[in-house]
């Protein structure tokens, strides 16, 4: 009974002094402890999601984050006890002299740019500084050669072991190069800075996901990451853009830049019932001599459109009722004074064209036809000429979907600086700046039968095979002009390339209808009048013209003596 009892007063004050402790470390020495335990875990470490890609049309990979890499080494042992680290680091060094050959022949096949000799007197250099961060390679260097520089000896080890580490960047590339690039934009190398333009700019909420938050606990001597919010991955961007036409169009834009060494071209191809932009290419001739997507000049570029304005005009004047297109005008010599100025067309020096029709001065570009019939039946009301304009949208800004676009402005009478002479010359293209995608939507509403679209560069969004948000085809103006009006111009675009001056954009396979364009480019304050000539030349039309599929724009500034029309 003694025996038992002895017992049960021994457990009892085992019992009450585990208590004790117990409730003195949960009290008393509180503090001390959560103190501890705050070493061994690490609140809210920010996960950043994978940014989506941007997909072409035709499903190929246009931008995507890959993962790039600086590499390091470690030379030091990180044992804590002074006899392990000594035994440690004499295994390091033992291992890496043994391998030092087969690592730099390595490194060396993976980097040719670097020798063996180099790499070898590089990493002694490393181990004799004790260092332990040292870098192996000063360049970023992608995944794949990632992957292989791991397997050599030494670095396929443990990082403990031997040393080696990686550190991970999330690099943006496009795999397709300066094709669209400015249109596909940039992001910063800060990734917490976001977007810098294009599509990756503005549909940047929609491309970058949502973060998530893990905390890291050390269990066991290493840290474990626990999941509090996983992050979400950004949708993938299914563009309008066809990389087999973007790639056509760049090359056969940058060789005709060469040609006449211009410093300014732009090219955009648009699918007419859609709006859908397959194709667009901005290229800018650097100091270099070669030429770069540096601007984003098909929406951004406010330049006075030339000749391809005249379509317009012309239209606004058979809307209204003032001509028909067998209505004749006599041009003259070329030459006919307006307003004090004189009116001039390119063929002036050889005696002008004479009596032409409403078609055939379109066909030959006749500043002198286009203004004679804007002057004769405007001069007293010129708002109703611009009314016209108006009414077919072709002042309305378009509200891209990407950032940067130019608006359009055509001035009214009313308006600052608007003499006797803005109307005629504003009739020919000059006096008003419009960007060149503008007059491209306005080319391709003629082609689909008077409804003007909004130009678009991004389908759809999808997440895991599903579509997240679609774009549909917005409409801007459900008719810019009469189904009389429609037929008659449609009729003249088509002569202008197959009888006049636009003859060069025909093409064998198909019919194409359209207007060539040319016009002086202003050198600064000084006007027109320093000698300092740029001329921007263009076309804009649609094919085939009998059904249109898609419409297009090409402009070049190149400086040197015009062109005609």
């Amino acid at each position: 009974m003694t025996r038992y009892f002895f017992v049960i007063v021994v457990m009892a004050a085992v019992g009450i002094a585990i208590v004790v402790k117990a409730s003195f470390t949960m009290f008393a020495e509180r503090q001390y402890w959560q103190e501890v335990a705050d070493r061994f875990v690490k609140e809210n470490v920010t996960v950043k999601p994978n940014r989506g890609n941007i997909i072409s049309s035709d499903g190929k990979l246009m931008a995507s984050s890959l993962p790039e890499y600086k590499i390091y080494i470690d030379f030091m042992s990180g044992e804590r006890d002074e006899k392990k680290r000594k035994k440690d680091q004499a295994r390091r060094d033992s291992v890496l002299k043994a391998n030092l050959d087969s690592i730099c022949i390595g490194l060396h096949k993976i980097f040719p740019d670097q020798s063996v000799a180099h790499f070898k007197a590089h990493l002694k250099k490393g181990r004799q500084a004790k260092s332990r961060n040292y870098l192996i390679y000063p360049k970023r260097i992608s995944y794949i050669q990632y992957k292989e520089v791991k397997r050599l000896p030494v670095f396929c080890l443990n990082p403990y072991k031997g040393g080696f580490k990686g550190l991970a960047f999330n690099q943006r590339k496009k795999p397709f190069g300066s094709l669209g690039s400015r249109t596909l934009g940039d992001v910063y190398a800060d990734t917490a800075k976001g977007a810098k333009n294009g599509i990756e700019l503005a549909f940047d909420t929609l491309l970058k996901g949502r973060d998530g938050l893990t905390h890291r606990q050390k269990v066991m001597n290493k840290y474990l990451n626990i999941v509090d919010k996983a992050p979400v991955d950004g949708c993938d961007l299914i563009t309008t853009l066809d990389v087999g036409m973007q790639d056509i169009c760049e090359k056969a834009l940058v060789d005709k830049l060469k040609e006449l060494n211009a410093s300014v071209g732009v090219v955009v191809l648009m699918e007419v019932a859609t709006g859908e932009v397959k194709a667009i290419v901005n290229m800018m001739k650097a100091n270099d001599g070669a030429y770069y997507e540096m601007r984003n000049n098909a929406i951004s570029d406010m330049l006075e459109p030339g000749s391809t304005f005249k379509t317009a005009s012309i239209m606004v004047a058979l809307e209204d009722g003032k001509i028909t297109p067998d209505y004749i005008v006599d041009t003259g010599n070329g030459q006919k004074p307006m307003h004090g100025r004189v009116m001039k067309d390119h063929n002036w020096h050889r005696g002008g064209y004479g009596k032409l029709t409403v078609t055939e001065i379109l066909g030959v570009s006749s500043n002198v036809g286009i203004s004679t019939i804007i002057n004769s039946f405007y001069s007293s009301d010129p708002q109703k000429f611009v009314d016209g304009l108006k009414r077919m949208s072709i002042d309305r800004p378009l509200h891209l979907q990407i950032a940067g676009e130019g608006k359009p402005n055509i001035r009214g009478p009313k308006e600052r600086y608007f003499a006797k002479t803005t109307l005629p010359w504003m009739s020919i293209g000059y006096e008003t700046q419009i960007p060149p995608i503008n007059i491209l939507t306005f080319y391709n509403a003629i082609a689909n039968n008077g409804v003007a679209v909004r130009p678009k560069f991004v389908k759809a969004a999808i997440k895991d095979g599903e579509v997240i948000k679609e774009f549909k085809t917005e409409v801007i103006n459900p008719k810019i002009c009469s189904d009389k009006t429609l037929t008659q111009i449609r009729e003249i675009l088509q002569k202008v390339v197959s009888e006049g001056l636009a003859k060069p954009a025909g093409s064998k396979q198909f019919h194409v209808s359209g207007k060539t364009g040319t016009a002086q480019i202003s050198q600064g304050a000084a006007g027109y009048k320093t000698g300092r000539t740029n001329y921007l030349v263009s076309f804009c039309g649609y094919f085939p013209s009998e059904a249109p599929k898609y419409s297009m724009i090409v402009s070049i500034q190149k400086p040197g003596l015009p062109a005609s029309g």
